[in-house]
């Protein structure tokens, strides 16, 4: 647009016939390539191309502002443009102001108080309200501003964009503060809010420092506590994020991440600061991650193979406390068993449900196993083993399929794995049970049955304690398996035990119809990079916005986000030397490692 009050007739004669002469070479500058076709500008909303936008200000505030109240606009997951003008106004011209209007509040009140009339607390409070001010511009505390706030919102069509405008103001008016559409000034709306510094709009509110401060817009979550043991840096402020789990409703968490994104060695940092606090940890351990760690603490390292001397009998029944009773224990270990039973035999049908059932109850018998019997003087070789149970099979009406592929697991490829009296002694503050050299087939097995163990040592006895599940996703794949690690999870708060689920194949984890259920019964969450296959299914199941999806897809190693409870923050997992040297999974720190201790050795 030309200024034609000050520009010459020949300065204006030469501008358009330039004009002329680009349009006739057909040359083509970045704002011709930028600009939309056509712009139309109506009443109360505009169309540039084939978007709809519209232009609204914040007319009203309420008498207090907390802060971080424009967040959920912030946050919010739409198109929009959002400007903030703040106009110092000169405090001398503001306190004569202050001055005028308190003289004249403190003659209405002496007028009223002449006319006999019962005091206004209206004009008592805003006469303090004044004077309060007054000393903190005098003071110098507090400035005075004129504040413009405006935002301009985009939407592919008409319906659309007044859904969206009625989500805003419902938004800020449940915190009092109320919003107009700029009706007949969308234009100077539309230009108030791109990034030109132009206040065309010029519709503002005097506010005072205190509650100008409020609408800063880069408010970020704090998870900083007294005590606790230190996850990381909150990257949006680099504030400490010191944590207790155990002061939450409940002690679970479950890690989400691709390969190499660091989630071991997040979790064996958050073990090894647990139990600087005198926590005891259980793991298993799928892939040998966990075992120098395990040496370092002076822990116990246990590993499961076909050939291993150590062995855990899924007949093991936990120590009686005295609100427990028997039989319901007896029940709910036959229970357990079943669901072990159905992932080492494959598909199971209702009949054959029952015969496991009753060869359960009877192989409990054969060893005077009752729910009559005193479970407290039972000692390793007083349970039954899957042999036993083999043969209780091979004598049941119906039970020859049962039996038969059982036979694997007691005298077969698998024999000497589970059918031995348990020999594992956890009274460790730290024990780590491998299963890397386990065969493929094994694994699920092998997770269960130590699972099933650390639960009824965790009903034994009460203590504060973290058991961690690496590489969950083996066995949610299996419907029995996922369902057991669901009810510890629901049940392990009762028994001080934190609940830690670890895993890097989310689609077999989410899929799970007991996956999200072990994520809502985990008071914390940590979800570090991820790759573009699975971020999909992160972004449903945690209500991510468009903003934190790109922070897991972008984010390095050891990055991503923390939730616990209601907050979540960016987080960067940090570690000391020693630390690091500690809980390390990198290949070649290890070898170096190794390597060192060869020569130390040596010498």
């Amino acid at each position: 647009m030309f200024n034609f009050k000050k520009r010459s007739k020949a300065e204006l004669t030469d501008k358009v016939l330039e004009s002329e002469r680009v349009y006739q070479r057909g040359e083509a500058t970045v704002r011709d390539l930028i600009s939309p076709s056509a712009v139309k500008i109506n009443a109360n909303y505009f169309q540039i191309g084939d978007i709809y936008a519209r232009s609204i200000f914040v007319i009203a505030y309420p008498k207090f502002l907390r802060t971080n109240w424009f967040s959920p606009i912030i946050n919010i997951d739409l198109s929009m443009n959002i400007a903030m003008f703040i106009h110092p106004i000169d405090t001398t011209d503001i306190l004569k102001t202050l001055r005028k209007s308190a003289t004249q509040v403190q003659s209405e009140i002496h007028i009223e108080e002449e006319a006999g009339k019962v005091r206004d607390p209206i004009l008592e409070t805003a006469l303090d309200n004044i004077e309060e001010l007054r000393n903190s511009l005098q003071q110098g505390t507090e400035k005075f501003f004129r504040f413009g706030l405006y935002m301009t919102i985009y939407e592919d069509s008409k319906e659309k964009l007044d859904k969206v405008s009625q989500t805003i103001e419902s938004i800020l008016e449940a915190q009092l503060v109320y919003v107009k559409p700029a009706v007949v000034k969308m234009e100077q709306g539309f230009s108030s809010t791109l990034p030109l510094a132009n206040d065309e709009l010029d519709i503002a509110n005097n506010l005072n420092t205190s509650p100008l401060s409020t609408t800063f817009p880069f408010v970020s979550s704090d998870l900083s506590s007294n005590e606790g043991v230190l996850y990381g840096i909150n990257r949006h402020n680099n504030s400490l994020i010191l944590f207790d789990r155990f002061n939450m409703e409940n002690a679970n968490m479950v890690v989400f991440a691709k390969s190499g994104a660091g989630k071991s060695y997040t979790v064996k940092l958050e073990i090894l600061r647990s139990m600087m606090l005198g926590t005891s940890v259980i793991v298993i351990d799928p892939e040998n991650e966990y075992k120098y760690l395990c040496e370092t603490v002076g822990g116990t390292f246990v590993p499961m193979s076909l050939n291993s001397k150590f062995h855990v009998n899924p007949f093991d029944l936990p120590k009686l406390k005295e609100d427990e009773d028997p039989e319901d224990v007896l029940r709910s270990n036959t229970a357990s068993l079943i669901g072990l039973l159905h992932i080492m035999l494959g598909s199971v049908t209702p009949e054959e449900d029952s015969i496991l059932d009753a060869a359960i109850r009877e192989t409990y018998a054969v060893r005077d196993i009752t729910a009559q019997a005193d479970f407290n003087t039972f000692t390793a070789t007083s349970f039954p083993t899957m042999t036993d149970l083999y043969e209780v099979l091979r004598n049941m009406e119906g039970s020859e399929s049962l039996a038969a592929r059982l036979e694997k697991y007691t005298e077969g490829i698998f024999s000497g794995f589970i059918n031995h009296p348990t020999n594992v002694e956890i009274d460790n503050q730290m024990v780590v049970f491998n299963i890397r050299d386990l065969e493929e087939e094994l694994r699920p097995v092998a997770m269960y049955i130590t699972l099933h163990f650390i639960w009824n040592e965790m009903r034994s006895e009460l203590k504060r304690r973290l058991v961690v599940v690496d590489e969950a996703w083996v066995m949610m794949r299996h419907e029995d398996a996922a369902s057991f690690m669901f009810s510890i999870a629901k049940r392990c708060r009762k028994y001080y035990t934190g609940l830690t689920t670890i895993t890097q194949d989310i689609a077999d984890f989410m899929t799970s119809k007991y996956g999200k259920s072990i994520v809502t019964n985990s008071s914390i969450q940590l979800l570090l990079r991820q790759s573009p296959a699975s971020i999909d299914t992160l972004v449903d199941t945690f209500y991510l916005t468009d903003q934190e999806k790109f922070l897991l897809l972008e984010s390095n190693v050891g990055e991503g986000i923390f939730f616990a409870g209601t907050k979540h923050v960016a987080i960067k997992v940090v570690a000391s030397y020693s630390e690091d040297q500690v809980v390390t999974s990198d290949p070649r720190q290890l070898q170096e490692i190794e390597e060192a201790k060869k020569e130390l050795e040596e010498e």
